[in-house]
């Protein structure tokens, strides 16, 4: 391949949404954090080695079928989610850096000594919660 001489139409996916195969027994609400966990999307949980890649668009329920017997719609961005209590709130002090997940609707400060994958980076903070960039390619995991 060479540099470019002349326009180009280069394949892309429109907007931050795309579809992942559910986990086998699993049902997710729309609005919810979305991971994955070895390859199929699941609701977020208090776990590790999960990848946040984005928020549930709509409810998928996929509790009778397999893995990936079901394809869930995720979309990327920055949403606002339940923040956690006591020293595990987030405070605008945490803004830019990564926040862990409680479960599905709920992030916290840190890992719950390794307790906890990381969602996303705090964007902003508000009397009603956290407002999270949920993007798996922002570099949050490097």
């Amino acid at each position: 391949m060479t540099a470019a001489t002349k326009n180009t139409n280069t394949p892309h996916r429109l907007g931050l949404s795309r579809g992942y195969g559910m986990a086998a027994a699993t049902h997710a609400y729309a609005g919810t954090i979305a991971v994955l966990n070895g390859g199929f999307v699941e609701p977020a949980t208090t776990a590790t080695g999960l990848i946040a890649v984005g928020v549930f668009s709509a409810e998928c329920d996929n509790s009778a079928g397999g893995d990936g017997d079901m394809v869930a719609a995720v979309e990327r961005g920055i949403y606002r989610f339940a923040n956690s209590t006591s020293t595990d709130a987030i405070t605008t002090g945490e803004i830019g850096k990564a926040c862990y997940a409680v479960d599905d609707l709920t992030v916290a400060k840190t890992s719950g000594t390794s307790t906890r994958s990381i969602v996303g980076i705090v964007d902003d903070v508000d009397d009603s919660g956290v407002w999270v960039l949920v993007d798996p390619t922002s570099g949050v995991l490097a």
